[in-house]
């Protein structure tokens, strides 16, 4: 019976080479998936594992704020520092560091993280908080912001007879700081 321990043992050689074979094919398939599957993570996935998080923000026009990140939604973050809060658009945002290797998808989010950045600057304007208004080409507007619609926000620079309106679009906000001080 040498001949079928011999054919017995070819057989369990050929089943342990294809089984090799499968485990490095299902290796490389997997990896692949996730590659595939991480292009869907988006930036608010990311910044909302985060929350709570001291993070570093490259906002365009800004510079590095180093702050703690407070709140996310689809299109902005708010990152609370020392005496002051920054509401960012995302698309203001040019990097990040600090943040969650994780993403939290969309579908676990809070109903109120899908409140838009007007909901935020809203905020500010029912508040009547000074504040400086950063654009993405560097410049910027200390006031109070007045009114906000649907694709801008109304600043009030100055006051009495020399205040003046100045309207800010979101494709060109880079920021909006607030401090606790009231100085703009």
């Amino acid at each position: 019976m040498a001949w079928e321990d011999e054919l017995f043992g070819f057989l369990d050689d050929l089943e342990q080479q294809a089984q090799s074979l499968y485990a490095v094919e299902r290796e490389v398939e997997v990896a692949d998936r996730a590659r595939a599957e991480y292009q869907s993570v988006t930036l608010a996935a990311r910044l909302m594992a985060s929350v709570g998080h001291d993070v570093a923000v490259h906002v365009t026009g800004v510079g590095r704020v180093d702050a703690r990140l407070s709140r996310t939604a689809s299109d902005w973050c708010l990152l609370t520092g020392p005496g002051q809060d920054w509401v960012v658009p995302h698309a203001a945002v040019g990097a990040v560091s600090g943040l969650s290797d994780r993403g939290v998808p969309e579908v676990a989010w809070s109903p109120l993280a899908r409140l838009g950045l007007g909901s935020a600057l809203r905020r500010l304007a029912d508040a009547e908080e000074r504040c400086v208004v950063h654009r993405t080409d560097g410049g910027r507007h200390e006031g109070v912001v007045l009114r906000v619609g649907a694709d801008f926000a109304e600043v009030r620079e100055g006051h009495g007879t020399s205040a003046r309106t100045t309207v800010v679009t979101y494709a060109g906000l880079a920021a909006v700081q607030s401090r606790a001080d009231g100085v703009g």
